[in-house]
């Protein structure tokens, strides 16, 4: 089977955030399913440095302002379909953000056009592989299905809500330059609080509508979740489907990874915290290491965490933090480091640092208010450092907390507390003090943790099966 995933990032291409990850990874899962994935994105400046054996399969001479081509090749040994538009993608700073971290003005255009090549490919303009569904990606891939159903393309169109959050609004006057009929322009269509939304133009449009857990499919109906569009989603909520992100194994792959002290047991990880220690100037001290490796904003709860964190501390523990974001919580970071011995900072993001802070981090925290799936819980079950979550989202699914009956029975894989909460987190930082002081009971969670499986073959197959009932009901 044949399927074009629209994406505006996909890894190690170009990359923001978890979007890039799942994009990337997804190919090579759904392979071993039978299907033939090639990922279609904008031709941005690091992108197109590391296209390969490119030629031309399309080509627009006036595509929201200039002429445009699509390029068929290979990158990040990935298949890839690259839209180069020097006046859209060839810019400084990066995919959504000026040099100045300014949004680009004309962002809703640039994926939109976006959106406009895809439907070329989508109706069978490459004559040598023409797909038999599309899979759109966020805000960013939203008018797809629209154009799709506008132009009656008979191609199935899957959208992925990775985050609701951001749902692609602009002035209603972008009406016409996008191209849409303005008879569609009503709450029932992709009108959005007098603005356009792209990510409701993929809603009410899409055949099917995915997100990235089971829980988070069910706060999508919420008013405090859905975020105004918790309404047309639940009018689609048979349509739509939690499938649960998985990680690449291989590369998080603690037995094998060379940014390491490398370990494949419990007990071999105890090099790797002592390394994490020595490298930040941690002192050795008898307490938990617990890391954070996250964006720097109050989503993520890492305010809620700042409170939490001399109560914690107390207790003997540590926090190593790798991150960016929000500048208060920057500085609020940096401050802590400076007051506290047993703290340690580093503003920035480093992959290779991320890697040995999973391996060397005995818990790694992830206290947001919310979180459609968390990879970073997933990476700290593959290394052995323990999730400390919230009960939110994908979180939710993906970590069995180590209540008196889990424990009893071998089974838990980290610690969960309510989110936006300070007094649940600190209680749940003291469970962990309490937990890692049984050095034997401490190990066996460790040990769970590390058998989780966190790949990719479940939640590809479940995708797989997604693709084939769209390819035979549009054949029924």
């Amino acid at each position: 089977m044949r399927v074009l995933s629209v994406a505006s990032e996909c890894a190690p291409l170009v990359k923001t955030g978890g979007l890039a990850d799942v994009v990337g990874a997804l190919p090579a899962a759904l392979a071993d399913f039978g299907v033939d994935m090639r990922v279609m994105l904008p031709g941005y400046r690091p992108v197109m440095h590391l296209l390969n054996d490119a030629h031309v399969i399309w080509q627009d001479p006036a595509l929201f302002g200039g002429a445009a081509r699509v390029l068929e090749g290979r990158a990040g040994g990935l298949d890839v379909l690259i839209v180069d538009a020097p006046h859209l993608f060839d810019r400084p700073g990066g995919p959504y953000l000026d040099e100045d971290w300014r949004d680009w003005p004309d962002n809703i255009d640039r994926f939109a056009a976006l959106c406009r090549a895809a439907e070329a490919i989508a109706a069978g303009q490459w004559h040598d592989w023409q797909p038999e569904i599309v899979h759109c990606h966020d805000w960013q891939a939203g008018l797809l299905p629209y154009f799709l159903k506008q132009s009656h393309v008979p191609v199935p169109s899957v959208l992925t809500v990775h985050n609701i959050a951001f749902n692609g609004s602009t002035a209603a006057d972008a009406v016409r330059r996008l191209g849409l009929d303005a008879a569609d322009f009503h709450p029932d269509g992709y009108e959005f609080w007098g603005q356009v939304s792209t990510l409701k133009a993929g809603l009410v449009w899409a055949d099917a509508i995915t997100t990235v857990s089971p829980t988070y499919a069910k706060e999508l109906t919420t008013p405090q979740f859905g975020l105004g569009l918790e309404g047309v989603i639940r009018a689609r909520e048979g349509d739509l489907t939690g499938i649960l992100n998985g990680i690449d194994t291989e590369t998080w792959d603690p037995s094998r990874d060379a940014h390491v002290v490398q370990f494949d047991t419990a007990e071999g990880k105890r090099r790797a915290t002592r390394a994490l220690k020595e490298e930040l100037g941690l002192p050795p001290g008898e307490g938990p290491l617990a890391v954070v490796v996250s964006r720097l904003s109050a989503q993520k709860g890492l305010d809620l965490l700042l409170e939490a964190l001399p109560g914690f501390l107390d207790r003997g523990g540590m926090l190593a933090l790798l991150g960016s974001g929000e500048p208060a919580l920057e500085q609020g970071w940096r401050d802590a480091a400076r007051q506290h011995p047993g703290v340690a900072v580093r503003i920035g993001y480093d992959e290779a640092l991320a890697h040995r802070m999973m391996a060397g981090g005995e818990a790694v925290l992830v206290p947001s208010r919310f979180e459609p799936c968390g990879l970073t819980q997933l990476y700290g079950l593959r290394y052995g450092a323990v999730p400390v979550v919230a009960r939110t989202g994908g979180l939710a699914d993906t970590v069995i907390h180590a209540n008196a009956a889990a424990l009893a029975t071998g089974v838990a894989t980290g610690i969960v507390h309510d989110p936006g909460s300070v007094a649940a987190l600190s209680g749940a930082l003291e469970t962990l003090a309490d937990l890692y002081a049984d050095r034997d009971g401490w190990t066996s969670i460790i040990r769970r943790a590390m058998s989780h499986p966190v790949g990719w073959d479940g939640s590809a197959e479940r995708y797989a099966a997604l693709y084939r009932s769209l390819s035979s009901s549009r054949t029924e």
